[in-house]
């Protein structure tokens, strides 16, 4: 049976039922307010919807044309949509033949399950941070979705970019729609065992270019921040305090990544300084333009 929330625990999920800039779904709210509230049948669609660029030639045959591996860029629901809509018109719930899939990373399969859950007025939140699921003995860097179970009185990690064929392929053995926390751990997690000499740094980062250590794993911290504030960035954005590759960190900055940490990871808890945290220190809040990394270029939000 489910316990009813406390006042303050009804606000934190009053917060995370609202979509936010990433996971409005502006003209296409009605599409999703048709869509089931399962979670799991949501995960499905999501699925149905879009595909991995790095595992689109291997696990699904399919090559990328240059013309759209821009589709990787795209950060918020609403232009996901555009470009799911443009490549097939039919209703969200009719699985796409993997050619006509928006092209995405982990990103893309969070905020669109987070923006189905939230127009389905379920609490829902993207959590970054590192999944140990992926090459064994090192943590990938990754984000998946969490929800409010009301029966269960509980937040939820489900990932839903795992499809069959993915847990084929890794040999995931653990349950994809609730993820066990030591199978993924959130940036806070990851920055406390790391800073605790529980992990080594340098087995935390993505396995493309070789980015991995505390630099890394701060900047892991900092996007997880955001997203609890419901800024959902791609993982190779970059703004204020996130480090640059293999930057080294001050004590200043040490202090300041544990503060972080300490906040993000119970942020329920922590939730009031949480979100005055983000909204006064220019360091941490999302600007009107953040860097793109990979593409080299900043670009607005």
């Amino acid at each position: 049976m489910a316990t009813k929330p406390s006042t303050i625990q009804q606000q934190i999920l009053d917060f995370y039922k609202a979509p936010g800039s990433m996971t409005s779904a502006g003209k296409y709210v009605a599409a999703l307010e048709k869509l089931p509230s399962d979670p799991a049948a949501l995960v499905a669609v999501v699925q149905g919807l879009t595909v991995h660029e790095y595992a689109a030639p291997d696990f699904y045959g399919f090559s990328i044309p240059e013309k759209r591996k821009d589709e990787s860029h795209i950060r918020s629901a609403e232009k996901m949509l555009d470009r799911v809509f443009a490549l097939d018109r039919r209703p969200l719930v009719v699985p796409r033949e993997v050619p006509d899939r928006l092209v995405g990373v982990c990103h893309h399969f969070v905020v669109l399950l987070t923006a189905m859950l939230r127009a389905r007025s379920v609490p829902a939140r993207a959590r970054y941070g590192f999944g140990a699921y992926f090459n064994p003995g090192v943590f990938e860097d990754h984000s998946i979705c969490e929800y409010w179970n009301a029966t269960e009185s509980r937040w939820v990690l489900v990932d839903p970019q795992f499809d069959e064929i993915w847990r084929q392929r890794l040999k995931i053995n653990h349950d994809v729609l609730d993820v066990p926390r030591d199978r993924y751990l959130v940036g806070a997690d990851a920055w406390a065992k790391c800073r605790g000499g529980e992990a080594d740094a340098s087995q935390f980062g993505i396995f493309r270019g070789g980015l991995r250590g505390m630099w890394f794993v701060a900047g892991v911290l900092i996007r997880d921040l955001a997203a609890l504030n419901k800024m959902e960035m791609l993982q190779w954005d970059t703004w204020g305090a996130v480090p640059r590759r293999d930057d080294s960190i001050s004590d200043e900055q040490l202090a300041f990544f544990d503060r972080i940490a300490a906040l993000t990871r119970d942020p329920d808890a922590s939730f009031g300084e949480l979100r005055s945290l983000y909204d006064t220190n220019d360091g941490v809040r999302v600007p009107p333009a953040a860097f793109n990394a990979v593409l080299n270029r900043p670009e607005p939000m």
